[in-house]
């Protein structure tokens, strides 16, 4: 294998599949890259056997062939490289190294052999669905920051993506939740989403298709069976087995007849709470919340650290009421609303609330209370 290419291709197609590959790895071959040159073009692939991403960038392929490389190495090298500079890659069976050459600097890899390389099939896929690059980033960032990190219920590590009809119209939907807070953002469905099977995503493949999403052009390529999914970003390609499990009745936690409405400056609420709960303490950052007709005061206690109170204005004309959260997934939820206000729905101190955002009606979120 011989080939020329340019820096700046090379580091953006490796950035996008290197990331993927475990730091620590127990069989060796996961730690490589799979470098294959053909015709006028450098194909990459990398993987940990749950996903796998593939890229390629144009090349002037002297000799073609296939070969793995230390993934994380050969990145690191071709970042420190100057701009503009011209890499040649270099393997031949005489030297059982990766030589890697730009200007005066000589670098020559360990290599394994292409054929120990698992390759992901990718048999049972959908027809391909077309999807806007945006709508799809929109939907996972509105999303993403409710998927649970707690790995006993493994089926809520993931964001669930799945078809549903509503007022006669099919809308793609996500859904993440923790079992303390949910998040749900939907869209029109794009042509031929009907039908499809809902899936779990799993987190790293979610936070892999975003940062994948930044250089898209346009549309996205989405391909889902029951036991894995496939994206497709121009050049570069995701494909992910899915999490195996059954994602919660999610609609019954959402409320549907909370009738306290409560309108609030979303940059001013997120400022207060993040004040308040300089002082919380650190396991629970509860916030009582005092909710009243004109005005919301926003209380933390700290045995130790002492007490914080603010008040905000609101739009509120219904009866007084307390309500506890713990303070994170306040700012969390805050984080998310597009739009000045946002829209917060209670019903009583102990049952969930429903927060909208007025100026994105695709999105709902819903908050547990906390006793206080």
């Amino acid at each position: 294998m011989k080939l020329t290419i340019e820096r700046a291709a090379l580091l953006k197609a490796l950035g996008h599949v290197q990331s993927v590959v475990e730091r620590r790895n127990t069989i060796p071959i996961l730690s490589n890259v799979l470098l294959s040159a053909d015709g006028g073009s450098l194909a990459l692939a990398a993987t940990d056997l749950d996903m796998e991403i593939l890229d390629e960038a144009i090349a002037a392929v002297g000799t073609g062939g296939q070969i793995t490389a230390p993934a994380h190495t050969l990145y690191e090298i071709v970042r420190k490289l100057p701009d503009g500079a011209d890499i040649e890659l270099r393997f031949s069976g005489e030297d059982p190294r990766l030589a890697v050459a730009a200007g005066r600097s000589r670098f020559n890899l360990p290599v394994l052999p292409a054929g120990d390389f698992p390759v992901m099939s990718n048999e049972g896929l959908s027809d391909k669905i077309t999807v806007e690059a945006a709508a799809l980033a929109r939907l996972i960032d509105r999303t993403r920051f409710a998927i649970s990190t707690e790995e006993t219920r493994y089926y809520l590590n993931g964001l669930y993506l799945h078809t549903v009809v509503e007022n006669g119209e099919t809308r793609l939907r996500a859904v993440a939740t923790d079992g303390h807070r949910l998040a749900l953002a939907d869209m029109p469905a794009p042509e031929g989403a009907a039908g499809l099977p809902g899936v779990i995503v799993p987190r790293k493949t979610i936070q892999e298709a975003r940062r994948l999403l930044e250089d898209a052009d346009g549309t996205v390529d989405l391909q889902i069976s029951q036991a894995k999914v496939r994206f497709e970003f121009g050049r570069a390609a995701l494909t992910s087995k899915v999490i195996d499990g059954s994602f919660p009745d999610y609609m019954r936690v959402i409320p549907k007849d909370n009738n306290k409405l409560v309108s609030v400056d979303n940059a001013l609420f997120a400022e207060a709470v993040d004040r308040v709960a300089t002082i919380s303490a650190e396991k629970s950052r509860s916030v009582k919340m005092g909710v009243e007709p004109g005005r919301m005061v926003l209380t933390v206690r700290n045995m130790e650290a002492g007490q914080a109170v603010e008040e905000i204005e609101i739009d509120y004309d219904g009866e007084p009421f307390e309500i506890g959260f713990n303070a994170r997934y306040l700012l969390d939820v805050a984080g998310q609303i597009g739009g000045e206000m946002a829209e917060f729905r209670f019903a009583d101190p102990a049952s969930p609330t429903l927060v909208l955002d007025p100026t994105d009606r695709g999105v709902q979120y819903v908050l547990m209370p906390l006793r206080v």
